[in-house]
């Protein structure tokens, strides 16, 4: 059986006794700053081991209770698996506490237990109003159901009870994934006498060990995990769930701040636009608008930003999930299916929150056509959002799947082991719909370029890229199934449909047909090439396409710039030569054996060296191949 790890957040008002509860379940104070032993309440996170056995490893932190710390709270919470909600018997639910739950419940946070502290402050009547009271106000909250015990953490009474639940709880909750990358929001940054930067955080997902290269993003700092640590003992590795802190070696302590992340790749987003779920909290004091400035809380991470609705221009009264989006003023760490806060900077307030569907948001017009998208991105499977994909980038690489779409390794694998899914020679990912996709542009492009040039056998590689501006590894895939299927040719690498021949333009054809027989008729004693054209009265703008589509079709054999001679002639001429001489021949004897004056000897010989006929050695020529 895998070890399984979880964090339980302790939260509620400022004084309702949630550090002296950690302590008297871990004995391990977590007010460690001078100023907060001083002032006696937490300023910062603090962290500490509740529970170590061989199946499972539990630890405690304690969010802050005031007001000015409310995004340290956020901070806190954001990577807990069960929350509990500490109440004191003697002050009951205060402005603090109805903030913590409106967070937790944005958070999707469910599991939690409800502990009314300071028993001893109270007698037992004052007991059980204060518990009517905090049954009565989380009705309808996500934690109405939740367990609720009464402790004391001086005299330690109901301790152990509760400790002992809070073990039982986990039982039933599922445990973060170690699966697909390691990710892990930094919320503390120190330094260690002789081993440089430290960060801290909770896993999200996934595993790191020692040695392993890790980045930390957005500043994109490179470095070794040296050493890992779990609550000050060092171990090999950190898992899913894990209170865990990480030596990186070579990286500046104030080059890294609380909302970065830990990663070991690339596969998440560093975007400062995201497109957003969002739920807006009932009772909000000041209303919410368009283009509102907002300060928005995601892992560790705050950042100011601005609200942009796509289907009004400002939020009426208490509805469903608003659609839209938060462009920030700083970039972000952050994957599909990441909770969110938004808080009123000024006057300080929380929102609302919600759900990234979509990291890597865009400019999208205002309109029911935007929300539609919006919601199609929401509510789409993970093949459907990498199609998404697909349909502008053709091929994408794994990473950029994993990262843009938000599926984990695990999940790609799945998919790509359908039929339908295409790993292309350049590892790249593409779908059968592309391909086919891009078969038929192939097609349809090949056979409009016959139709307007009849005379061309076809087109390059190149040239149907650059038409149809599609990455090369999908059209050259493409290219090689239209061979398999027979539904194109190549020769020298021009492609065209399979069938297909050059033709002469139906209007142009008879005359050409004339022009080749004058030709064919004049045998070795010809005219220029232009003469023949010009008695066949083929205009001038269109001899040299014809001449060069004569050439191709083996019409015709060019002996220089000006003359030419049919391709039987020019076979028979060098049918006669080869039959008539011995391996090598002179100019006069050739001449006289065809009977043809210099001004044609001369170019016919040089044309039988370009063909491969002979090969000219001082005043002879040697035969080389026979008549093909």
């Amino acid at each position: 059986m895998h070890k399984r790890f979880y964090t339980v957040g302790m939260a509620g008002h400022i004084d309702h006794g949630k550090t002296t509860l950690t302590k008297a379940l871990t004995n391990i104070d977590t007010d460690r700053l001078k100023e907060e032993k001083e002032r006696q309440i937490s300023i910062e996170l603090g962290f500490a081991p509740l529970y170590q056995g061989e199946d499972m490893q539990i630890s405690i932190v304690d969010v802050p209770g005031h007001e000015r710390f409310i995004k340290k709270m956020i901070a806190g919470v954001a990577g807990i698996d069960l929350v509990v909600l500490v109440v004191a018997a003697d002050e009951g639910i205060m402005p603090q506490t109805r903030e913590h739950l409106d967070i937790l419940s944005i958070l999707g946070i469910a599991n939690g237990i409800v502990v009314l502290t300071k028993l001893s402050k109270v007698d037992a009547e004052l007991r059980e109003l204060a518990k009517d009271e905090v049954v009565e106000e989380l009705q309808g909250s996500p934690f109405e159901n939740a367990p609720l015990m009464m402790v004391d953490s001086l005299s330690g009474e109901g301790i152990r009870r509760l400790k002992e639940l809070i073990i039982r709880s986990m039982e039933d909750i599922p445990v973060r994934t170690s699966e697909g990358d390691f990710r892990m929001p930094i919320d503390q940054i120190f330094t260690v006498k002789g081993q440089g930067t430290v960060v801290r955080g909770t896993i999200f997902e996934g595993t790191i060990e020692t040695g392993a290269n890790v980045v930390v993003l957005p500043p994109d700092l490179k470095s070794k995990a040296r050493q890992i640590q779990v609550h000050g003992m060092e171990t090999p590795k950190g898992f899913a769930g894990q209170r865990t802190a990480v030596n990186l070696p070579g990286i500046n302590q104030h080059a890294v701040k609380r909302g970065d992340v830990l990663a070991v790749s690339t596969h998440v987003s560093v975007t400062d636009t995201i497109d957003v779920s969002l739920t807006i909290l009932s009772g909000v004091s000041h209303g919410v608008k368009q283009r509102m400035d907002v300060k928005l809380h995601t892992g560790t991470s705050e950042v100011m930003g601005r609200l942009i609705f796509f289907d009004r221009n400002k939020v009426e009264e208490e509805e469903d999930a608003i659609l839209c989006q938060i462009r920030l003023s700083e970039h972000i760490v952050v994957k599909r299916g990441d909770r969110f806060i938004l808080r009123r900077p000024t006057p300080a307030e929380t929102i609302g929150g919600g759900w990234i569907i979509n990291p890597e948001g865009e400019s999208y017009r205002f309109g029911s056509e935007t929300i539609e998208k919006l919601r199609s991105i929401m509510e789409g499977t993970a093949e459907e959002r990498i199609l998404k994909l697909l349909e502008k980038q053709k091929s994408l690489t794994a990473g950029c799947i994993q990262k843009d779409a938000s599926v984990t390794e695990s999940e790609l694998s799945c998919i790509l082991k359908q039929n339908d899914w295409i790993v292309l020679r350049s590892s790249n990912v593409t779908h059968i719909s592309i391909i086919e996709s891009c078969e038929k542009r192939i097609c349809e492009s090949l056979s409009n370029y016959h139709d307007q040039n009849t005379l061309d056998k076809g087109m390059n590689k190149g040239e149907l890229n650059q038409l149809l501006k599609v990455p090369d590894d999908v059209l050259f895939y493409s290219i090689d199934q239209l061979l398999q299927k027979n539904r194109l040719s190549i020769e020298q690498g021009v492609l065209s449909i399979d069938g297909f021949t050059p033709r002469l333009p139906l209007q142009w054809e008879k005359r050409c047909m004339q022009m080749l027989r004058s030709l064919r008729e004049d045998d070795l004693n010809v005219k220029t090439v232009e003469e023949y054209f010009h008695d066949a009265g083929i205009p001038e703008s269109l001899r040299q396409e014809y001449h060069q589509f004569f050439v191709q079709e083996k019409l015709i054999i060019p002996l220089d710039e000006k003359y030419a001679y049919a391709f039987e002639s020019f076979i028979h001429a060098a049918g006669l030569l080869r039959k008539n001489t011995g391996q090598s021949f002179t100019i006069t004897e050739a001449k006289e054996i065809l009977g043809i004056s210099r001004k044609y000897m001369i170019p016919l010989l040089e044309r039988l060296d370009k063909e491969g006929w002979t090969v000219r050695m001082n005043e002879k020529r040697k035969w080389i191949s026979s008549e093909e």
